[in-house]
């Protein structure tokens, strides 16, 4: 059963703009240690950067309820399954917030989307409650 939905569309200029800006204390404060090493790999690490952006976004609003407040951009970790296909690791509230959606007797399984047409990075992020695994 589906117990949340988010998307989020990025400007990967404005990621650019706040590295140029930032520098490395932005991408320590919003991207967790996995992230950064993997976007670093990339041949344009902005646009890799830009669709986690947008990823924590989507997720953080799939997971939101009427009183729920902000996430910790760590607490929403983006890796990639071995075949390639975005996946979610919720740390900390992320995850405590995610085991509160969830109804007794079911587990919570965050599906993702990531899409990139520079100048935009896009995400959709569906929370799923699953009683298989």
């Amino acid at each position: 059963m589906i117990i949340g939905i988010g998307t989020d569309i990025c400007d990967i200029n404005r990621i650019v703009q706040i590295i140029e800006k930032f520098g490395e204390k932005f991408k320590l404060r919003t991207f967790t240690e996995g992230e950064r090493a993997y976007c670093e790999t990339k041949a344009v690490p902005a646009n890799a950067y830009a669709k986690r952006f947008a990823a924590k976004e989507a997720v953080a609003k799939a997971l939101a309820g009427n009183q729920t407040g902000a996430l910790s951009w760590t607490d929403v970790e983006v890796t990639n399954h071995p075949s390639g296909r975005p996946e979610v690791i919720l740390h900390g509230s992320a995850k405590a917030r995610l085991n509160g959606k969830v109804p007794e007797g079911y587990h919570g399984v965050v599906h993702l989307s990531l899409s990139d047409d520079p100048p935009y990075a896009q995400a959709f992020a569906i929370v799923e409650a699953s009683k298989g695994d």
